[in-house]
């Protein structure tokens, strides 16, 4: 009896920690469940949404794609059409020379034929004279030997034909001014034509300045501290050296890619026989400079600008594109005396031009 009652005492109902541990479980499950299907919904909606973007740009590559083709196309007949007014500017310089010999010729001929012709009338007129003189000796002598008017008849066949060889002359004079005047109303042709092609020449360039202008416009865009005046543009020096340095920081190396990048995609399109540079220009504030490497403000300018000139032909940019200059603290953006007018004259120019 006593043992019976220990062992009652000493059962243990474990059911309800099964319960628990089972409930537990239970609501793991269903929670892993749970985050398995938002998990899914979610995967599937950014599957969803890469897909869109990637047909989106797709859509846009064929876009792209179809106005390069478009571009070539264009690029190609304005190659042609380069050639062929090549071709005439160098016909129409050919022909101009050749004229302007001619015509040189012409006025030489002119020239030699005026100076006999004047030779002619002084002779004719000395022998009118003689003519005279002797014919008023002969009245006054009142007798005129046969001899005597043979020379008469003789000097006045001569004057005859002198007179008819100064006819000549003067028609021939006549027929060369004719030709002159048409030899200067071809060369006056010509200098219209050369002016028409100098003209397309200038607004070709024109045209490529501006898609440069445009395009480095639009990349350069995000950095507040360069500025555009006219058709240039104005790199502050800070941001491309350290004050009073001619060292290309790395900021600048980067900037100046993306101008190089622009460059020498547009340069690729002018054709050869276009005469364009590209201008990079140094300037600096009116503090004076005294150092050993540079006693005045020219020469930091003029190294500033000789850098960045050695920086883009690094990067591929033709030498004999590209001149720099340096203009000291001469020609100033703004004349004030604050730290901001100062900061804005310390600048790198560049500028897309004819040579």
């Amino acid at each position: 009896m006593i043992g019976s009652r220990r062992r009652t005492r000493t059962t243990i109902n474990v059911w309800p920690g099964y319960v628990d541990a089972l409930s537990a479980l239970l609501m793991l499950i269903i929670f892993m469940l749970l985050i398995y299907v938002v998990s899914q919904l979610y995967l599937s909606q950014t599957l969803s949404d890469r897909d869109s973007e990637l047909a989106r740009l797709n859509s846009r590559l064929e876009e792209i794609s179809r106005l390069l083709a478009l571009e070539q196309d264009q690029t190609a007949a304005l190659e042609e059409e380069m050639a062929d007014v090549q071709s005439s500017y160098s016909e129409s310089l050919a022909l101009n020379d050749e004229l302007r010999e001619e015509l040189d010729e012409k006025e030489e001929q002119r020239l030699a034929q005026q100076y006999n012709a004047e030779a002619q009338a002084l002779r004719v007129e000395d022998l009118q004279q003689a003519v005279s003189s002797a014919e008023a000796k002969l009245e006054d002598e009142e007798k005129l030997t046969d001899t005597q008017r043979a020379i008469i008849q003789q000097l006045s066949n001569q004057i005859s034909a002198l007179q008819d060889q100064l006819s000549r002359i003067t028609a021939a004079l006549r027929l060369q001014e004719d030709l002159t005047a048409e030899k200067e109303a071809e060369l006056e042709e010509v200098g219209k034509r050369l002016n028409t092609l100098l003209a397309e020449r200038v607004n070709e360039l024109e045209r490529y300045q501006s898609e440069f202008f445009g395009r480095l416009r639009d990349i350069l865009q995000d950095n507040e501290n360069i500025r555009i005046v006219g058709d240039r543009f104005l790199f502050p020096s800070e941001l491309l050296f350290a004050s009073g340095s001619a060292s290309l920081g790395e900021q600048g190396e980067q900037e100046l890619d993306k101008l190089a990048g622009v460059l020498l995609d547009v340069a690729s399109a002018i054709p050869d026989d276009i005469e364009w540079i590209l201008r990079v220009d140094g300037h600096t504030d009116r503090i004076p400079i005294n150092t050993e490497e540079f006693p005045s403000n020219w020469e930091l300018s003029t190294a500033r600008a000789v850098a960045v000139v050695r920086y883009l032909a690094s990067e591929g940019v033709p030498q004999t594109r590209m001149v720099a200059a340096g203009f000291g603290e001469f020609f100033p953006v703004d004349e004030g005396s604050s730290p901001d007018a100062l900061q804005r004259n310390r600048r790198i120019e560049f500028k897309l031009t004819d040579r």
